[in-house]
């Protein structure tokens, strides 16, 4: 093993989705943009479509072409940032929903496939996609009158169950779609975790399916290994990697893994990142370079073969704090380097 072992735990996942799918008497889809969050997104498709998950989001076009080869004909596959220019001809030979934004973009799919199913989306006060009131107002009717999938938007805020961004967001939605008959979506992982008033007809979660806060009772997915590739004996005084930024304190045995900033290991996990040898905890000295870490292994009895980084010592939250960052990045950093192992 010359490179970092990545173990991805499918009936984690599923587990995941169950139980997230248990807190709503909605529907429940899943949200696998950007790779499955860089799990796969095949064989994360594949698992959910075996759960019982009809409909998938993602966040461009070019995404959808994985998850219809993966889930087939029947399965739903809808494009967060719409209908862009130049996207009719892979929006209609995938069959995939685009979410529109904005009147530009219900403008182009009425044009070029008045016929094709599509989804909109509201602006509630995130400012990010969506159509604003007065938009929303000038369309409503005719948009409306051609049967939407969903009328959906998203809160910005909702991480923080305290937030008043939460309800202020809830009662906007509500002044904006109450009294349509369109299918209606406003939470994602942490709008499930809200509670009912924030469900309606369709639920969405994303981070939650892949063991990431705020979900806190989520089974850990991920796991990364890395390969020890160098172990030596230091004496009190000596410096280790780049800028000499660390300095030993003690006689040390030191461990080089092969992993780096150019695998998603970003150089901000050097303030204070540990490694993990079973129960064991050894902390990362020195810099994160491109391609090696260095581990003080002193306090272990025996020379491990691996260290790992996310594991259920240390989940993909608790690494992402150490570094300043949230799960979303360190999961969506993960490099191409690593073997990957699927199991469950």
């Amino acid at each position: 093993m010359s490179t970092g072992h990545l173990t991805i735990d499918l009936a984690a996942l599923a587990a995941n989705w169950r139980s997230l799918n248990a807190l709503t008497s909605c529907d429940t889809a899943a949200v696998i943009k950007a790779d499955a969050y860089g799990l796969g997104s095949d064989r994360v498709a594949k698992t959910l479509a075996k759960q019982g998950v009809r409909t998938f989001y993602v966040a461009m076009a070019e995404e959808g072409a994985a998850i219809r080869a993966a889930v087939g004909d029947k399965a739903q596959i809808r494009v967060l940032t719409g209908h862009m220019r130049g996207d009719t001809d892979i929006i209609a030979d995938l069959n995939l929903i685009p979410i529109l934004n904005s009147l530009d973009q219900i403008k182009r799919h009425f044009e070029a496939l008045p016929d094709a199913p599509f989804g909109l989306q509201l602006d509630t006060g995130m400012n990010r996609l969506g159509l604003e009131w007065d938009d929303w107002a000038a369309v409503a009717e005719e948009a409306l009158r051609r049967k939407p999938v969903v009328v959906m938007s998203h809160l910005a805020c909702a991480d923080e169950p305290d937030h008043p961004m939460n309800p202020y967001q809830l009662d906007v939605f509500h002044q904006m779609t109450d009294g349509i008959t369109t299918p209606r979506s406003l939470a994602a992982t942490g709008g499930i975790l809200l509670g009912p008033e924030y469900h309606f007809d369709e639920c969405r979660p994303g981070i939650g399916l892949y063991g990431g806060l705020p979900f806190e009772d989520a089974r850990p997915v991920v796991r990364l290994d890395l390969p020890v590739v160098q172990i030596r004996d230091l004496t009190a005084g000596e410096v280790v990697g780049y800028g000499n930024s660390w300095q030993a304190e003690r006689p040390t045995r030191l461990a080089t893994v092969a992993a780096g900033y150019a695998d998603g290991l970003h150089r901000a996990l050097a303030r204070g990142a540990m490694l993990w040898h079973g129960p064991n905890a050894c902390p990362l000295v020195g810099r994160i370079s491109m391609d090696a870490i260095t581990v003080d292994i002193t306090d272990l009895r025996d020379d491990p073969a691996s260290l790992a980084i996310l594991c259920a010592e240390q989940p993909v939250d608790r690494l992402a704090q150490t570094g300043g960052t949230i799960g979303y990045e360190i999961l969506t950093s993960l490099g191409n380097r690593y073997s990957r192992r699927y199991v469950g």
